[in-house]
């Protein structure tokens, strides 16, 4: 006789009832989180991807090195405009609308600079890529912070995390492998079928919350939805002049370049007045009064300190391995991507300790270790093989895999929910410009500081030195067994000299850049102890 199945109880009904829907939401959550996912690291993936193949782009299209520069200026100028902006404007087209018209508009501009004829369209459609990948990072940032209940930000936060470090430390070997094996152009069409994809998912699973709907509703019929032009105005030219300033500084000479000096002078002028411009106005483009909050003024920090720390060293990390070590670009890399793989792994356990453990000492602790990961790199010398650059770049990656998580928390703790939209752009503004600040630090005072080394080690290196005489001697005896004759061994021994010289100035350059990159990343730890306390899960208080 076959066996009765037991008949379940109300309770049990209605218990699974209530799984259900649970569950469904839960699923619908993390689609949401990753689709946004995929369209973050499709933006940040072209911060980077294109900076090896520049070369190749100046080949193709006829033109300098120098000029073909600009195709990563003008990206970057375009971003530094729309990114402040982003928010107002989601409010004004809606935040679903508007993040589909980024996405449309960063995948349509990508293929277009695929197929840029010359170099003035390539610049152009490279615009238009910014303005959209511009609008991408601080809406998908709102989305999720809307899209998960508060104790579970945390978890949507260390998914993100892996974009926002994965994308930029795979961009440049995965930039010179496509280039290699195809085309320079490819670097820009490999961004088409993602695109796509994120606007399939995105058509289907986003949504505006009510909130937001409420809030648009209400200032329409309050008049308050007014295009503040001079706000614009002022953060599109300082912005823009300030990126300018910042990427091309070094390589102008900075304030000894005409060029540079006005761009800076129009920089400040216009950002100090936009600034007291926006504090002051009804309807700003970008609500600077939210610094007001502790918690959250103290998060933007850390987004710059992060911004810059890591930027820099993913800078000078390939520059110095290509330069010094006779790393190609690909190879170069490659030693990045272990701290990217470390962040990976660590995210998700972060996220089930950062509750127990709090934001305070998760962020001390992080910051703390990615300043002695800089000394350690600091400790290197020409000798250092491939096993310790990976190393140390893994030792950085455990120090940022600590970061994430409880930043994302801190920054929301007492921020009201009708204003993620216009936070997550002042956050994503904020690491943005660290980047860039960092980018241009590094660039300078590895050039200044290299001049310093050569002219110190120049002073002691002289002819009459023992040490370079007997160099010599032993080097040219060495060239002339192989066939030189004895003048041009001569020669080259002094040549090779100046060689071994100019690679230790070079390396001691590199690593002051690391101790001072570990001095600034260090500023983090102060910050912890001004952190206000706060529980995660728990609603803003209303009186804010």
């Amino acid at each position: 006789m076959a066996a009765v199945a037991a008949i379940p109880t109300n309770a049990q009904v209605a218990s699974a009832q209530d799984q259900l829907p649970s569950a469904s939401l839960a699923r619908k959550q993390w689609a949401i989180a990753l689709t946004v996912t995929i369209a973050t690291f499709m933006e940040l993936l072209d911060t980077s991807i294109s900076n090896v193949s520049l070369p190749h782009i100046a080949g193709g299209l006829g033109c300098s090195y120098d000029e073909s520069t600009w195709v990563l200026t003008s990206y970057l100028v375009a971003n530094a405009i729309i990114l402040p902006m982003s928010a107002w404007l989601s409010r004004v087209f809606g935040r679903k609308r508007y993040y589909m018209m980024c996405v449309a508009l960063f995948t349509a501009s990508s293929f277009l600079c695929g197929i840029a004829p010359s170099l003035a369209t390539l610049i152009i459609f490279r615009v238009l890529q910014g303005i959209g990948g511009g609008g991408l990072a601080p809406v998908e940032q709102a989305i999720l912070v809307d899209t998960f209940p508060k104790e579970k930000i945390g978890a949507a936060f260390a998914l993100y995390s892996m974009a926002t470090v994965v994308a930029p430390a795979v961009g440049p070997p995965l930039g010179g492998w496509i280039t290699d094996s195809w085309s320079w152009r490819w670097v820009f069409f490999i961004n088409v079928p993602i695109g796509l994809v994120s606007m399939l998912l995105s058509s289907r699973l986003v949504h505006d919350p009510v909130e937001f709907t409420e809030e648009r509703k209400q200032a329409r019929r309050r008049g308050r939805l007014r295009i503040d032009y001079v706000g614009i105005a002022l953060i599109a030219v300082g912005f823009a002049c300030l990126e300018v300033v910042l990427d091309r500084g070094e390589r102008d000479d900075w304030l000894e370049s005409h060029f540079i000096a006005t761009f800076l002078t129009i920089a400040v002028v216009t950002i100090a007045i936009a600034i007291w411009w926006e504090w002051r106005h009804d309807d700003p483009v970008v609500e600077l009064t939210l610094l007001r909050e502790r918690n959250f003024a103290i998060a933007n920090l850390y987004y710059f300190l992060f911004g810059f720390g890591l930027f820099g060293s993913t800078v000078l990390i390939p520059e110095m391995l290509q330069t010094l070590f006779g790393y190609t670009a690909t190879n170069a890399g490659l030693v990045l991507g272990p701290g990217a793989a470390v962040i990976m792994l660590l995210a998700p356990f972060v996220a089930r300790i950062a509750p127990r453990i709090g934001a305070k000492r998760l962020l001390a602790f992080s910051f703390t270790v990615a300043a002695l990961s800089f000394f350690y790199y600091a400790g290197m010398t020409t000798d250092t093989d491939y096993f310790h650059f990976a190393f140390a770049r893994a030792y950085q990656g455990f120090a940022y895999g600590f970061m994430f998580v409880p930043v994302s928390q801190l920054a929301y703790s007492y921020l009201p929910k009708n204003k993620n939209n216009k936070g997550s752009s002042l956050m994503n503004l904020c690491r943005n410009w660290g980047a860039s600040f960092g980018i241009s630090f590094v660039t300078t005072m590895l050039e200044r500081r290299t001049q310093y080394h050569q002219s110190v080690l120049v002073s002691h290196l002289t002819s009459a030195d023992e040490s370079v005489r007997q160099f010599v001697r032993e080097s040219s005896h060495f060239l002339i067994t192989r066939g030189a004759s004895t003048p041009d061994a001569i020669h080259q021994a002094y040549g090779m000299v100046e060689s071994v010289m100019t690679q230790q100035a070079t390396m001691l350059a590199c690593m002051d850049c690391f101790h001072l990159l570990a001095i600034v990343v260090l500023a983090g730890l102060p910050l912890a102890f001004l952190i206000r306390p706060f529980e995660v899960g728990k609603a803003p208080s209303a009186a804010h």
